[in-house]
């Protein structure tokens, strides 16, 4: 894990001062970076049943559909308002500085699906537990939630403590 590491550039005071922002950019322009980090994503979840990987806006939808081919499941984005145009189901959720929200299209899972929902980073573990909440108001069934990076010392794992979690990376 120490090499798919040293492909996240670490930039300091982004976006703001006494952040640490974790650029994988670095990593998604390196062949065999995107490669591994794409594999161990799918390969956690391969025998199970998965018929929907959700990809979270905007960086889930970089790795979600590639794990959805993988898992052969279809793919599922989960988007800002007003982004999706057809009949949506809306979760709010809080952030640190207000509130946020995400669609997803009401006819995008249906009654018992086996749903897993990707992601880019694991922070405080609002998003995903908001998207979690949409996939089970339409009836799906979050078999699992995955990340590349998650942020240890921000705790989200607590919040989605009920859900099978995989993180491939960890600070």
């Amino acid at each position: 894990m120490e090499d798919l590491k040293k492909l996240i550039r670490e930039v300091p005071d982004f976006p703001k001062p006494g952040i640490l922002f974790y650029d994988i950019t670095t990593l998604l322009k390196d062949p065999l970076g995107l490669h591994w980090a794409v594999d161990l994503l799918a390969n956690h979840y391969v025998g199970q049943l998965i018929d929907r990987v959700v990809g979270i806006e905007a960086r889930g939808f970089i790795f979600a559909p590639m794990v959805a081919y993988r898992l052969n499941a279809g793919f599922v984005p989960v988007r800002k308002p007003k982004k999706l145009p057809a009949a949506t189901a809306r979760a709010t959720y809080s952030l640190e500085y207000g509130q946020d929200a995400l669609e997803i299209h009401r006819d995008a899972i249906s009654q018992g699906q086996q749903v897993l929902i990707i992601d880019d980073l694991l922070a405080t573990g609002g998003t995903a537990a908001a998207v979690a909440g949409l996939v089970e108001s339409l009836g799906g069934k979050v078999t699992g939630i995955g990340f590349l990076i998650e942020l240890e010392f921000l705790k989200g794992r607590q919040k989605l403590s009920r859900y099978n979690l995989h993180a491939i990376l960890k600070y």
